[in-house]
């Protein structure tokens, strides 16, 4: 991307503090009263593509400071916890001093080792790590990739510490949100750390209630699987891959058209990943108001926590299906060409539950959002300012407002009502552009019928909804 002063719809180019400073100007004004906690995943600092105006370390240093300037101002002084998550920068110890606001003083030493942390957002019960994708992401050439026989190469450092911070919040009966920059898929991530990300996240998926990034601008959600576990001879891989631009929607349909049937599904496979779109003029500038649950008494929790299942092995089913067929992992294991692979040396129990947050409604389950965009970049002018406009809600019409024969005061608004267009308010309205989706919350089986959904080649306009939200409708 390059330097631009005066944004525009689709253009090659960052955000500029005008944008940066509306938006969160916006957020201040209209929605910091009514947030608890704000996950920032990254990249404030414009990209070095610009040659006639190279990046210096100086600059990333002052824009960041800069954004966490108005960051602090617009939230943390509200007493709102803001998480941010270290985007494609050199990690240096000055971000230690740039984040001091944010990073917890536990983890000050974690933090200037490897810039990854995390936070008790509601101590004993909810909290957030933010990891340093960096050490993962397959265009950074200073790592090595998180290979087996290099137990200090940074990437499986973080990942060592990961796990550790996801086995002592499993202990503690806490839930926790992972958050980060580049999301982590075959395309974006080296191999060994991608199997080694999707292993824990299944193994742990009833202590992560979500994970969320950013990096691609494109709003989109895809699955992490048990497959991604196994061994599958080159001969035999179809193509699973990911990129920033029109093939991934294509790459991601044909993804959920193979998923398994409702009654062969084994939720216990699946994690979801959900990426949200950017305040960056390459779309529209967009921003996610999530929900989450609440309401459940704190009794009905203890009641579930004394019932804690036994972990589970990884199961030991054929995915021929997908990716082809996947080999004898036993046997596979002995060659030379494996026997250094992560795939041959993870085998923990898993911890999955079907009461967990992550998979059932309740407690902690996140239960839908809004998300926010801006409709007017091209034509915002001092006569005619910029606005964000709800784009579209996950949420079904019924739960956004109370039904004819209920009391609207006893009534919890998932959103709040004056955020909304009237049409979502009123109980005669049936069906709405704005609430496509109908999903009764966001856990991995709500997830997994929507991709069903989208993936029925006879709901045509769900599926162009879908990939007019990817694309802000550029294409």
């Amino acid at each position: 991307m390059n330097v631009c002063y005066l944004p525009s719809f689709l253009s090659e180019c960052d955000s500029p503090f005008r944008l940066t400073n509306f938006t969160l100007d916006f957020l201040a004004k209209n929605w910091a009263h009514e947030i608890d906690f704000v996950i920032w995943t990254g990249d404030s600092a414009r990209h070095d593509n610009d040659h006639q105006i190279p990046r210096t370390p100086d600059e990333i240093f002052d824009l960041n400071r800069a954004v966490t300037a108005k960051m602090q101002h617009t939230f943390t002084r509200r007493g709102i916890p803001v998480v941010p998550s270290l985007g494609p920068n050199r990690i240096t110890t000055e971000f230690s001093s740039i984040w001091e606001a944010f990073i917890p003083f536990t983890y000050r030493q974690v933090f200037q080792r490897g810039a990854y942390y995390a936070t008790e957002i509601f101590p004993d019960e909810l909290a957030i790590i933010s990891l340093n994708t960096l050490y993962f992401y397959d265009s950074n050439k200073a790592v090595n990739g998180c290979p087996y026989d290099d137990p200090e190469d940074p990437g499986n450092l973080e990942l060592d510490w990961l796990e550790v911070q996801l086995q002592s919040y499993y202990d503690r009966d806490m839930k926790v949100y992972i958050s980060g920059h580049v999301p982590p898929s075959p395309g974006n991530y080296f191999p060994e750390c991608y199997v080694r990300y999707v292993e824990l996240a299944l193994r742990f998926q009833n202590v992560v209630v979500g994970h969320l990034f950013g990096h691609m601008n494109i709003d989109h959600f895809f699955f992490l699987e048990s497959i991604d576990l196994d061994i599958i001879p080159e001969e035999k891989k179809q193509l699973h891959a990911t990129g920033n631009d029109e093939a991934l929607y294509d790459v991601l349909l044909n993804e959920f058209k193979a998923l398994p049937a409702p009654k062969k599904v084994n939720y216990d496979e699946y994690v979801v990943v959900n990426v949200a779109p950017s305040v960056v003029p390459q779309y529209l500038p967009s921003f996610r108001i999530f929900s989450y649950n609440v309401t459940e008494t704190r009794e009905n929790v203890e009641q579930k926590k004394k019932k804690k299942k036994r972990s589970k092995k990884p199961p030991k089913r054929k995915h021929g299906h997908r990716r082809g067929d996947g080999g004898n992992k036993t046997s596979l294991c002995k060659k030379p060409k494996y026997e250094n692979s992560w795939k041959c040396h993870l085998d923990e129990p898993w911890n999955s539950d079907e009461d967990s947050p992550s998979r059932t409604n309740t407690f902690w389950s996140p239960l839908g959002y809004a998300q926010y965009n801006m409709p007017n970049l091209d034509d915002a002018n001092k006569t005619n300012p910029p606005r964000y406009e709800l784009e579209y809600v996950t949420f079904p019409l019924e739960r956004l407002r109370p039904d004819e024969d209920s009391g609207a005061e006893a009534f919890e608004y998932p959103i709040p009502p004056q955020f909304l267009p009237e049409e979502l308010l009123d109980a005669s309205v049936t069906r709405s552009k704005y609430a496509p989706y109908r999903m009764e919350d966001l856990t991995i089986p709500s997830w997994v019928r929507l991709a069903r959904r989208v993936a029925d080649d006879k709901r045509v306009k769900l599926r162009k909804k879908f990939k007019k939200y990817m694309f802000a409708g550029a294409w």
